[in-house]
């Protein structure tokens, strides 16, 4: 199988969970095979590949072990954000006061900061700067979860517009001079990333009905930004080698089916199709086989040595979860979390539905930009004691917005009332605004069951930074006695209130980010509930020689989060997503 397009710049691009990160791997490791010399650039918050490629990749360009042309950089948005507000502040320090240095390093904790110091470092890669590039034919970039990516590429016009109309600097990013990137630079990118002969945009999906929708929809805003050179990659289809295997004849009935009924703009792409293989893509050897056939035979082989025990879990399930939820209260905040495309809106929705069907009131909600509710739930019929909407960041801006300018424009001249709706359009004023909404929601599990699907994992933390700084805040402003005081914060850390469930995958890197997720938590005194385990094969009756060795891979990892993670532990088994919430819902045993 063949690279079908190779520019000096591709990007990588889809919903999260879709297979990014070893796709952009598997074709750094190809094109360094064939003699070229790659740079393999993360710019994903939750950037995972250290685990894909077995060496320690940092914020410095480093060899990757084993091939001696191929190099690869994470670009981390907070050690970016770090570098960035120092080099506000520095110029400051002689001539400020230290608690006015504090304040400004407090102003530049939000995540527009952390967003355009990510960008500035984005940059540099793809103008090229003589002074700290090496020369490569090619560098790719495994980019973060969609939305996350559309903002990013969109950052050259909408900063350097910005800047234009504040030349003295905006306190959400600091003085516009603290940037290493110039606007002659922004406009260079722009250039790179429009010109076909120099970028080539890679849409990947899985075989599903969501992931198809949203490779179109980035495919869609790309090509109206001018990135027009796209490829369709569908990364793991499943060809089953048991025809006797009901469960295998059915996910493939249903990929092909979703393949057929992709959007129009989609199908008429440059497609290339990746099978689905018994085993995590970790390490150069198995990466060396994406662009080779499966070997049929050989899974055959490996398949009969494998004991019922060793691919069959016997973990409680998400019906037992939602039991324990209610056992002792009809109300509360129960909020999936973890890395994207692990299944957190699947998930959400399927405890949402299972405590309205037990007659509870319940709120589903989302915090995820890229998140489309609607889609998972599809034409189930919603309980009447359920409620479902989205926290879109867009409309909770411009609410915000409008709210302030209310409050604020009162007896404000034409032209002050133009400058104070200029200040609110600062990139800051939305991660306010989307916080807000959040506390609302937050409230509401006073009286009832709320459901929330968060961002994917760097969204979420920021989310929660957020509220951690809003919680001392509230704390140093309040007149109120601190005793009687309750902020969003203080829900979060009580477990009586707040269920936080860790969604991930059994494999390898989801793990992993789901466990540095937890820390990250416990470092602020909230302890997760639970773990759920999703889409697992070992979960689910399989025959199929493939899927029996995928399902005894997922053993040891699902003995490894209750032995070193979890409190608690429940799986919700694999099952094509076009149809996981009716099944997870219905108990029905058959997938069609």
């Amino acid at each position: 199988m063949k690279i079908p397009q190779i520019t000096p710049f591709i990007f990588f691009t889809g919903k999260g969970g879709v297979g990014k990160t070893s796709l952009a791997c598997a074709t750094a490791v190809k094109l360094a095979d064939e003699g070229k010399s790659v740079l393999l650039i993360s710019t994903d918050p939750a950037s995972n590949l250290k685990e894909v490629l077995e060496t320690e990749i940092t914020e410095k360009i480093t060899p990757v072990n084993g091939i001696e042309n191929f190099h690869a950089v994470n670009i981390d948005p907070e050690l970016s954000a770090e570098a960035y507000r120092n080099r506000v502040v520095s110029p400051l320090q002689d001539i400020l006061p230290a608690h006015e240095i504090e304040k400004i390093r407090e102003e530049l904790s939000g995540a527009c900061t952390t967003e355009i110091a990510a960008f500035d470092e984005f940059a540099r890669y793809v103008a090229g700067d003589e002074d700290e590039n090496k020369p490569y034919d090619v560098i790719i970039f495994d980019t973060a979860p969609t939305g996350h990516t559309l903002r990013l590429l969109e950052l050259p016009a909408a900063w350097s517009d910005f800047i234009e109309t504040n030349p003295d600097g905006a306190s959400c990013i600091g003085p516009s001079s603290a940037l290493k990137t110039s606007q002659e630079r922004y406009k260079k990118v722009v250039e790179r990333l429009q010109d076909k002969g120099s970028t080539t945009i890679y849409l990947v999906s899985r075989p599903d009905g969501s992931a198809l929708r949203e490779a179109n929809r980035s495919g869609i805003e790309l090509d109206e930004m001018g990135l027009s050179n796209q490829v369709l990659l569908i990364n793991g289809y499943f060809e089953p080698i048991d025809s006797a295997d009901i469960f295998a004849a059915k996910i493939k009935e249903k990929a092909d089916e979703t393949i057929r009924q992709m959007p129009e703009r989609l199908g008429k792409l440059e497609r290339m199709v990746f099978p689905l293989r018994p085993y995590n893509l970790l390490g150069l050897d198995r990466l060396r086989t994406v662009f080779e056939p499966l070997d049929k035979e050989e899974i055959i082989r490996n398949s009969s040595l494998i004991q019922a025990k060793e691919h069959k879990s016997e973990l409680p399930d998400l019906d037992a979860l939602v039991d324990d939820l209610c056992s002792k209260q009809d109300h509360g905040l129960v909020m999936t979390m973890g890395k994207g495309g692990v299944g957190k809106t699947t998930v959400a929705a399927a405890i949402a539905f299972k405590l309205a069907e037990r007659g509870y009131p319940v709120h589903l909600t989302t915090t995820d930009p890229a998140a489309h509710l609607l889609d998972h739930i599809g034409d189930l019929s919603i309980p009447e004691s359920m409620s479902v909407d989205r926290i879109d960041p867009d409309k909770e801006k411009q609410d915000y917005i409008e709210k302030v300018l209310a409050q604020r424009g009162k007896n404000k001249s034409t032209e002050e009332l133009k400058l104070l709706r200029e200040d609110l359009e600062s990139p800051c004023t939305e991660e306010v605004a989307v916080f807000q909404a959040f506390s609302k929601a937050i409230h509401q599990a006073k009286r009832k069951f709320v459901v929330i699907d968060t961002a994917p994992t760097g969204h979420t933390l920021l989310l929660l930074d957020t509220t951690g700084s809003y919680h001392k805040e509230v704390l140093r402003n309040t007149r109120m006695d601190a005793d009687r005081l309750k902020t969003p914060y203080m829900y979060l850390q009580d477990p009586d209130f707040a269920k936080l469930l860790i969604v991930a995958l059994p494999e390898t890197t989801p793990i992993t980010e789901a466990a540095k997720l937890q820390k990250d938590l416990r470092r602020s005194n909230i302890e997760p509930y639970a773990w759920v385990a999703n889409q697992s094969m070992s979960a689910s009756d399989v025959s199929d020689p493939l899927l029996r060795q995928r399902a005894a891979e997922e053993i040891p990892l699902l003995d490894e989060i209750v032995s070193k993670h979890a409190r608690k532990v429940y799986t919700v088994p694999w099952i094509t997503e076009e149809l996981v919430l009716r099944h997870i819902i219905s108990h029905e045993a058959e997938l069609s």
